[in-house]
């Protein structure tokens, strides 16, 4: 089970080698990706994106399972932010992966890996 960071979503798209054998181990071994939905606000709100782009991302994020920012997510996410000074969104991030007991696959090391119980995967 992986939490896709907005970053690994990108480098996934864009055809980088290491994130495109991860996630499609991932979803045909019948893994669980997930993607916050801050995530997807991320990813679907870049200027000037073309509408092929849009079907791009949109058709991508129809394979993985999303999720919603409910209130225990909010609450540990508020904890992350609170007890390691890290950017709302990225605190969401986290705390979506630690909620679902997943593996988070990002580029971001300098603020994930301050979060104690955080299995990371780096792309």
């Amino acid at each position: 089970m992986y939490t896709l960071d907005t970053n690994a979503v990108i480098y996934y798209l864009s055809g980088e080698a290491k994130i495109v054998e991860l996630i499609a181990e991932a979803l045909e071994g019948h893994g669980i990706i997930y993607v916050p939905t801050v995530v997807r606000l991320e990813l679907l709100s870049k200027p000037d994106m073309t509408e092929d782009e849009n079907a791009t991302i949109t058709n991508f994020l129809a394979e993985c399972r999303q999720v919603h920012l409910d209130n225990a997510i909010a609450d540990i996410a508020a904890d992350v932010r609170r007890l390691y000074k890290i950017k709302t969104p990225d605190s969401i991030i986290a705390a979506t992966a630690l909620f679902t007991g997943s593996t988070l696959v990002t580029r971001n090391a300098r603020d994930f890996k301050k979060v104690s119980n955080l299995r990371t995967e780096m792309v």
